[in-house]
């Protein structure tokens, strides 16, 4: 049977003045899945997602979700195509509380981000949508906190929920765990996976632990190119790999 590949890409390289960043990357992710993109420092993760989002344009080759061909696209397009990256929206609003945080993503989705000379109460229609996605984020009882208040492992499950209200058919996460002690890991890990269960994520993560526990998927890259690919017992095992990561030689 044919995977269903919500989005591949072809001979994906990205070169600034001569150095190749990403070089002739094929990567395949099939829907459903939560596939994690990792490697070493320097590895071309983070060019990777800044091509998919189109951040950046590629120098050659072509990337395809649900089967369009949107290597020439600009961000807003691919955003309004359902390809949703974390960092898009993630930055909240520290003077805002959760709830308006998220009503502000809503507002994105319905178009209407820009009515400002709109009574505010015209926005509270928002409202139960937003406790709802709250609620889906554990976060319904910081729904009156000012972001700047919240926790750092709260505020970036806040970051989820509005990546959320937008709807995304591919979330798009870039570091979800990062600077988090072990309680806020296991909450965001448990986050993750929920979320994940109608949609597809694409995640780059340096923890290995929650790649282990989230991935049905791995691609490792290094020096901007794929060294290996498969599920996590395969790749920990791959000789490159722990070579790529810890300089061991099997």
């Amino acid at each position: 049977m044919t995977q269903d590949l919500i989005l591949e890409t072809r001979g994906l390289t990205k070169e600034f003045k001569g150095f190749a960043a990403v070089s002739d990357v094929n990567l395949r992710v099939q829907r459903g899945h939560i596939h994690a993109l990792i490697g070493p420092n320097g590895a071309g993760k983070t060019t990777v997602f800044n091509l998919l989002t189109k951040f950046l344009q590629p120098s050659r080759g072509t990337i395809t979700f649900n089967g369009h061909d949107i290597s020439h696209e600009e961000p807003a397009q691919i955003a309004r195509r359902g390809v949703i990256r974390s960092f898009q929206i993630s930055a909240t609003f520290g003077h805002m509380t959760a709830m308006e945080n998220v009503r502000v993503a809503l507002q994105r989705k319905l178009g209407t981000s820009f009515h400002f000379w709109r009574p505010e109460a015209s926005l509270h229609g928002l409202n139960a949508r937003a406790l709802e996605l709250l609620e889906a984020v554990d976060l319904a009882s910081y729904a009156r906190t000012l972001a700047a208040e919240m926790p750092y492992g709260r505020k970036r499950a806040l970051e989820i929920a509005t990546t959320l209200a937008l709807d995304p058919e591919l979330m798009l996460l870039d570091e979800p765990t990062q600077g988090m002690g072990h309680e806020d890991v296991d909450r965001v890990v448990e986050l993750i996976r929920k979320v994940s269960a109608n949609r597809t994520v694409l995640m780059v993560e340096h923890n290995l632990s929650v790649v282990e526990t989230l991935s049905d998927r791995i691609t490792v890259l290094q020096r901007g190119q794929i060294l290996a690919e498969g599920g996590y017992a395969e790749v920990s095992q791959d000789p490159r790999v722990l070579e790529a990561y810890v300089g061991v030689e099997a």
